[in-house]
């Protein structure tokens, strides 16, 4: 990646969309849902849910959770993604997804929807990882 002037960009400075979600988060809940979102990737990566979601709010790049929420159907996700960004969006208060949806999720979905429940909690004491 090169800056304006055609010069490389430093690596250290790219900062991923995931994070600047999670830097402009207004409280708890859009910071747990953010930063699942920047772990999980693929959602953001996904051309409908960034049209969805972002939004540029005073110079600053901003998640409109309200955006998805009418739209989770019709952005073309397979089940695993819906039912992982369903339950991300009833972390901020938005839809009701049962609890159940976990059924759907791969291992790896699974961990971070553990880590953000964690977060969503408060709780930085519990460990999310494998059972021994």
């Amino acid at each position: 990646m090169t800056t304006t002037t055609g010069a490389p960009a430093d690596a250290a400075d790219e900062v991923s969309l995931g994070e600047l979600l999670v830097q402009s988060s207004k409280g708890d809940r859009d910071r747990a849902a953010a930063k699942a979102l920047a772990e999980e990737e693929t959602l953001l990566a996904h051309k409908g849910v960034r049209a969805a979601l972002i939004v540029k709010h005073d110079g600053r790049m901003t998640a409109r959770w309200e955006g998805l929420m009418g739209r989770l159907y019709t952005l073309g996700l397979d089940d695993e993604q819906r039912a992982f960004l369903g339950l991300v969006l009833s972390m901020v208060g938005i839809g009701s997804i049962p609890l159940t949806a976990v059924e759907s999720l791969d291992e790896r979905r699974l961990l971070i929807f553990q880590r953000a429940i964690v977060r969503l909690a408060g709780n930085d004491r519990i460990a999310v990882g494998t059972r021994l």
